[in-house]
């Protein structure tokens, strides 16, 4: 009898040991449902920070209208008529007049950071360029990172520097592109003032987003929305009669106006409305990871609308940022217990990427199964 083939009945060669567990391993882990259902949920919230950016140019390219804090507070007096409402009619601790009782100090302190971070952030560009607000406001990642260490008891791995840091490497090819293409026309005239506000604006935003990530895993989502509409809509409105009444006053509204304030607020009630259900599957920082390709729908977009110059290197700059959005989700973070007493602290697997768990628990049960 003659022996047998090494490649099979078939003649086939069987695959490499190794390429065989690289395609599983990318099969697993990059390319399951719940990731790709998280990079969609991430991609539709740029989309809305893409909707609110070009709204708000047409605003002041078209119309001259800079009013950054009528449009928030538009925006959050929807938040107010529908989740404040809404808190108003519950009962027991979901009350709104018992949350206010227990934690109004907190949601004053929630409310500002929110308001003052939208703020902080448009203001900059009257001082600074374009590339430092772009490259500065990438600041609040490493601090949303920091306050979710110490607040949340996020333990990282090693693989989730490494999505960051290829993240912030799309970005600044983004900036690269922007430069080569002649987006950067304001030269600034108090830079060192610019890129201060955008600092101080980028940490607003981590401490918004890690007390969002909170309030939605610990109480809901509801009363998350319904305090920042409240506090929000009342701030807001109290400097929007300060800083902006003179440009309110000026603006000549037409329906064309009127309609590019309806829709920047749509965009933005629908940022904050979705922005709770992705942090509550995912984390503050996926969420922002996965917003950070905004900048690149508005130039898309502003290549027909404003008449942008295309770079080749903005479809690099996605595709990596994409890449580290993807790395990030692919592995959960764990949440440190904190310490009870001497008691040593228990480290147990946390709820960030909450289903992105559930997948490889169920993989592994099957593989133990076989």
């Amino acid at each position: 009898m003659e022996a047998a083939s090494p490649a099979g009945p078939s003649g086939r060669q069987p695959h490499a040991p190794g390429s065989a567990s690289l395609l599983f391993w990318i099969k697993g882990k990059l390319f399951t449902w719940n990731i790709l259902k998280t990079i969609a949920l991430g991609q539709m919230l740029s989309l809305c920070i893409c909707g609110t950016a070009i709204t708000s140019q047409y605003l002041a390219e078209r119309y001259k209208v800079n009013t950054p804090m009528l449009q928030s507070f538009i925006n959050y007096c929807l938040l107010f008529l529908i989740y404040t409402v809404m808190l108003a009619f519950q009962s027991g601790s979901d009350n709104l007049l018992y949350i206010l009782k227990k934690k109004w100090w907190k949601y004053i302190l929630l409310g500002l950071a929110d308001v003052e971070a939208n703020y902080l952030i448009v203001r900059a560009y009257q001082y600074t360029t374009l590339t430092s607000v772009q490259l500065l406001d990438c600041f609040g990642i490493p601090v949303l990172m920091a306050l979710s260490w110490f607040i949340l008891y996020a333990r990282y791995r090693v693989i989730h520097f490494i999505a960051v840091a290829v993240c912030l490497l799309g970005v600044g090819t983004m900036v690269g592109a922007d430069i080569l293409a002649g987006r950067e026309e304001n030269t600034g005239n108090n830079v060192l003032i610019g890129d201060i506000l955008v600092l101080l604006g980028a940490s607003l935003y981590a401490v918004s987003n890690v007390c969002e990530e909170y309030i939605v895993k610990k109480l809901s989502r509801r009363e998350f929305l319904g305090m920042v509409g409240l506090f929000g809509t009342i701030i807001s409105g109290i400097q929007l009669l300060i800083v902006e009444y003179k440009d309110i006053a000026s603006i000549h509204w037409d329906w064309k106006i009127a309609l590019l304030f309806v829709a920047f607020a749509l965009c933005m009630f629908c940022l904050y409305s979705f922005m709770p259900l992705v942090m509550k599957v995912t984390s503050a920082t996926s969420v922002n990871l996965g917003i950070l390709t905004a900048d690149l729908y508005s130039l898309f977009f502003g290549l027909f609308l404003f008449g942008y110059k295309f770079s080749g290197l903005y479809i690099l700059s996605f595709t990596v940022i994409m890449i580290g959005f993807i790395l990030y989700c692919s592995t959960p973070t764990r949440t440190a217990e904190p310490a009870e007493s001497s008691v040593p602290p228990v480290t147990s697997i946390g709820i960030d990427n909450l289903g992105l768990k559930l997948e490889e628990n169920l993989q592994e049960t099957h593989s133990a199964v076989l």
